[in-house]
């Protein structure tokens, strides 16, 4: 006589299913972010290497700038605005006159780099509160002392404040060049520089 086997009736739980399905969806939400970090990064990586680019190409207003100053034989035509050169003898940083106020941008030049893919514009202040020359004692005007030697040349009994300085022959004045370029997917790049030079 033939035995058939004897069937437990077990009933299955179907638990492996929403186990999978769930350990799927984690894997999809995983990598759905690994993917969106890596173009994050990506775009991170090309946005600073565009706004490292646009700021090389701003300093081409700061050399020409600076050669303009540096070829000057004279450095009494400063006393005066010279709108042909983007200079402007004065500034005033009380008037609130930051680099984003137009007011700021009076009297600047535009030039183009060599390709003519970019045009910078720059402009030059002098670091006085008036026209005229820097030692009218009506002006103020930012100015540091010539280096000389290595070791202070006061003599003694002459005041240190900043109020009553005392230098040895013609101090130097500050000009600040301010470059700015405005790229063409909408990045704008502003360089800024202090030139120290005699009168």
């Amino acid at each position: 006589m033939m035995r058939r086997p004897v069937r437990t009736s077990r009933r299955q739980s179907g638990l492996a299913l929403p186990l999978m399905l769930i350990m799927l969806v984690v894997m999809m939400i995983s990598s759905i972010y690994l993917l969106r970090s890596t173009n994050s990064a990506a775009l991170t990586t090309s946005n600073l290497a565009y706004d490292d680019q646009l700021s090389k190409a701003a300093d081409l207003g700061i050399h020409a700038a600076y050669d303009w100053l540096s070829s000057l034989p004279d450095k009494a035509v400063l006393q005066n605005d010279i709108p042909a050169a983007g200079y402007v003898a004065t500034t005033n940083p009380g008037a609130g006159q930051g680099v984003s106020n137009p007011a700021f941008w009076q009297g600047s030049l535009k030039v183009w780099d060599a390709d003519r893919r970019d045009e910078v514009e720059y402009v030059i202040h002098r670091m006085c509160r008036f026209a005229g020359p820097y030692n009218d004692a009506a002006n103020s005007c930012t100015q540091t002392a010539a280096r000389q030697g290595v070791q202070a040349r006061t003599r003694v009994g002459d005041s240190l404040s900043s109020d009553a300085p005392a230098y040895q022959g013609s101090p130097q004045l500050h000009y600040v060049i301010t470059a700015r370029l405005s790229g063409p997917r909408g990045g704008n790049v502003m360089n800024q520089a202090v030139v120290m030079m005699g009168p």
